[in-house]
């Protein structure tokens, strides 16, 4: 088969790096790619949401499978207009992906589906929802209802904070993102993402992992994209699990079938395990990132045929299977990442880094110079993924390979797994 990656980050590193094993592929395209999916995909100069081009060159290779990566082209219709082409692509609709791209939406759906989550309300102005944020108690949570990278999110300990957060959202902090706001309760509990493939009707359970959120070590500082995350999440036990799927993820896909918006893709369920139990926090429409790589390193089934078979209405037919292991992904950062990171500097010895035992490094935001040096060329650069039999194992040896890279333009936190190992330690 000939196929089709769409996007340039670490999430399409790991699927391209996944689908190139499978004997299913004959030839491998991503656009636009990074210089680390050139590795294993050729790359195509073409951006995720140039929709024109990426249809004509799809339609010129004669490209038998796309699989769409980023949430904007997803929430920009992609899928359909590759249906409409007669192209076959992994990745939901726009009506089915609006899960995603408008949180009021799917606190709405939750309401009407009787899912878990918190209590929420929406507001189009900035006075309604600073009147509602001043009587709510603290800390309370501040959303934009459309896509912010991931960034779209305050958890305010303050009236001045939420005030604040609330004017930057309606003022445009978050592009289109903020036109409208949700506010929210603050769930109190662990945070675990889980994973589901979906073909419409059946649910491939895919896996949970932990992502750590915030910039700095101890979970401190600004909301980022993502420093880095393991998996599977110790704290999502089998029993756990059943009730998410029973209570929030079938219901879900019940729930938009009912509505003539059958999602068939990846679903991602942000979850906060309560003491009441687990609660939605909020739905991904596509793959996670960083916590994809964890899962690819995991997972022993040829991922060709599960992302055709979510495509093809067909996942009653099979079934993924992984390793025991846990992998670990630590991201490294540019300096002045999340606000303004530094382009440009220069990467040396990665390959040291990944001839260590159970590593595997993926590229997120690089480049290549003109003259072949290895630069950073985005926010988050590095996925540095190892594997090993408990969280700490994979931990020292996923931070044994960040030692090996040279990259004094860069960062990272040093903490990744820590709610994991310290339960290790207990044991």
């Amino acid at each position: 088969m000939k196929i089709l990656v769409i996007g340039g980050g670490g999430r399409e590193h790991a699927l391209c790096w996944a689908i190139a094993a499978s004997p299913l592929t004959d030839k491998l395209y991503c656009a636009p790619g990074n210089a680390g999916i050139a590795d294993v995909a050729e790359c195509v100069p073409i951006t995720a949401m140039d929709f024109n081009r990426l249809i004509a060159f799809a339609q010129e290779k004669a490209i038998d499978f796309v699989v769409i990566g980023p949430d904007d082209p997803i929430a920009g219709g992609l899928a359909d207009r590759f249906a409409e082409a007669g192209i076959k692509a992994f990745g939901p609709s726009k009506a089915a992906s609006e899960l995603e791209w408008s949180k009021g939406f799917t606190k709405d759906f939750c309401a009407d589906e009787n899912i878990p989550t918190g209590r929420y309300r929406r507001f189009r102005n900035a006075d309604d929802a600073k009147a509602y944020a001043a009587d709510h108690p603290l800390p309370v949570v501040v959303k934009a209802d459309g896509l912010a990278l991931g960034k779209g999110v305050v958890i305010a300990a303050t009236r001045a904070e939420a005030s604040a957060a609330i004017d930057g959202m309606f003022a445009g902090s978050f592009g289109k993102g903020g036109h409208e706001v949700v506010i929210e309760e603050f769930l109190e509990g662990e945070e675990v993402s889980y994973f589901v493939l979906s073909d419409g009707e059946t649910v491939l359970p895919f896996g949970s992992a932990q992502d750590h959120k915030r910039v700095g070590d101890g979970d401190m500082g600004p909301n980022t994209g993502g420093m880095g995350a393991y998996s599977p999440a110790a704290a999502l036990t089998p029993y756990l699990e059943n009730q998410v799927l029973d209570q929030i993820v079938r219901p879900t896909i019940r729930g938009m079938a009912k509505r003539g918006r059958p999602f068939k893709g990846a679903l991602f369920a942000g979850l906060m395990l309560t003491k009441d139990g687990p609660k939605l926090i909020e739905y991904n429409a596509r793959f996670g990132d960083p916590e994809t790589q964890v899962l690819m390193v995991r997972l022993k089934s040829d991922i060709v045929p599960l992302l055709l078979a979510a495509a093809d209405g067909a996942l009653k037919t099979v079934d993924a299977r992984w390793h025991e292991h846990t992998a670990l992904t630590v991201v490294m950062a540019a300096r002045g990442y999340p606000e303004k990171p530094e382009k440009g500097t220069e990467i040396k010895r990665l390959d040291k880094a990944a001839q260590l035992d159970g590593v595997q490094v993926f590229h997120a935001g690089t480049a290549r110079r003109q003259d072949g040096a290895l630069i950073a060329n985005g926010g988050r650069v590095l996925n540095v993924t190892a594997i090993g039999r408990t969280v700490a194992d994979a931990q020292a040896r996923a931070y044994r390979a960040v030692d090996e890279i040279d990259w004094p333009g860069g960062f990272c936190r040093r903490d990744i797994g820590w709610r994991a190992v310290a339960k290790e330690h207990k044991h």
